[in-house]
């Protein structure tokens, strides 16, 4: 499986000690990617399962969660559903975090996964002019099918003002269903496009402002900023 690394985190999985896999390779470029060094599959190297399933057994003592991101992981569906497979044989959660794009593989792995992380980066109809892609249909399918499947599902977006305004995230809300909507900050110290870093980072206020004005039509809505961390919005 070709990985970029891993690490443990008591962030990754809310309320859980997780190990987490960092994928190599994605079919998007985001301008705003935070991970922009894990794009190209020759961002990481190629490790045995046996050795990721070493990793696991070797951890389990203190851990209870397994986190796979990326990346896209779903680019290497087969080896991440087996390693989630492992996972369950140590009666340990599983998460997976996903752009959304392949909801055919994610079909085929959901039975293995405890939750799912879904980037919903824009309004469905508006991928094509905020992200430079147009797959916002294959988005929502993806959203559809964890939504309908036993896992928890977080949809969750960046907020970036230079590409993004309050309206649009208004749209999303009242686009998606999830069990949690995370509106995520903005931070221009690592990003794909250079241009971004001279957008000022998002403001927990502002933040604030968004989640407030969208809750009417969401049941739970999360902020997340470096500062404070993760905030639930009464």
């Amino acid at each position: 499986m070709r990985i970029g690394g891993h690490i443990t985190s008591t962030l990754e999985f809310p309320g859980h000690m997780s190990i987490v896999f960092f994928t190599a390779g994605c079919n998007l470029l985001c301008s705003y990617c935070h991970n922009p060094e894990l794009i190209d599959v020759d961002g990481g190297e190629d490790i045995p399962l046996k050795e990721l399933y070493r990793i696991i057994q070797d951890s389990s003592d203190f851990i209870d969660a397994v986190v796979i991101t990326g990346g896209e992981p779903l680019l290497q569906s087969d080896d991440a559903k087996k390693l989630l497979e492992c996972c369950h044989d140590y009666d340990l959660k599983t998460k997976l975090d996903t752009n959304g794009c392949y909801p055919k593989k994610l079909k085929k792995i959901i039975d293995v996964v405890d939750y799912v992380a879904l980037d919903v980066k824009a309004p469905f109809d508006a991928y094509k002019e905020i992200i430079g892609d147009d797959v916002g249909d294959l988005v929502k399918k993806s959203m559809e099918l964890c939504y309908d499947s036993d896992c928890f599902l977080e949809c969750r977006t960046t907020y970036v003002p230079s590409l993004m305004n309050p309206e649009d995230m208004e749209k999303i809300a009242k686009e998606i269903t999830c069990d949690l909507y995370t509106i995520q900050q903005f931070r221009n110290r690592t990003v794909l496009d250079e241009k971004l870093q001279n957008t000022p980072n998002t403001t927990r206020k502002e933040l604030l402002k968004i989640a407030n004005k969208i809750k009417p039509f969401l049941d739970n809505v999360k902020i997340k900023t470096g500062e404070f961390g993760d905030e639930i919005i009464k």
